[in-house]
């Protein structure tokens, strides 16, 4: 057994000290990759507030299959969705490192966030998912609902498109 299906036995049966755990487990997460697809601060706490108010509104009926953290993935990729159908920026703040030049990588991170939203839709959230959240291919293909082979392809597409896009700024 994991620890989310122990945590999550722990809730349903009215824990509180549970629902806290789980919620400082996942919310940093959930935060930070609605950052990457909302404007402001304020609109990715405010969705990532309606991911967990929708888990737990449907809590009764959530069966424990694997990773929480993928199902948390896919409430908040929909609501998302949902509150943004125009294009998404991809926020500085979210690629700033630490100890680097501060001008040459907001130079480089404005480049690489200029060609992320260049890139098609699709594309965008496969390099979302997998490189600004570490996740899995596997794991991406799960929340977005394909196949880890068009994962995959759309990977590598996206790494060709950036490429190109970045190919006479490098």
């Amino acid at each position: 057994m994991d620890a989310d299906f122990l945590l999550i036995h722990k809730m349903k049966n009215g824990d509180e000290e549970a629902i806290e755990v789980f919620v400082k487990k996942y919310y940093s997460t959930i935060r930070n990759y609605c950052r990457l697809h909302t404007y402001t601060d304020c609109d990715a706490e405010d969705i990532t507030q309606a991911t967990f108010e929708h888990f737990f509104r449907s809590f009764r009926s959530y069966h424990h299959l694997g990773k929480t953290a993928n199902y948390l993935y896919v409430i908040a990729r929909n609501l998302c969705r949902d509150s943004y159908k125009k294009k998404r920026d991809i926020v500085m703040e979210a690629l700033l490192d630490k100890g680097e030049n501060p001008i040459a990588v907001i130079e480089n991170k404005i480049d690489i966030e200029e060609s992320i939203k260049k890139l098609p839709e699709d594309l965008q959230e496969v390099v979302i998912l997998h490189y600004f959240q570490d996740l899995k291919l596997k794991e991406v293909a799960d929340i977005i609902g394909i196949g880890l082979p068009l994962v995959k392809y759309r990977i590598g597409k996206a790494k060709e498109l950036l490429s190109v896009y970045l190919g006479d700024k490098k």
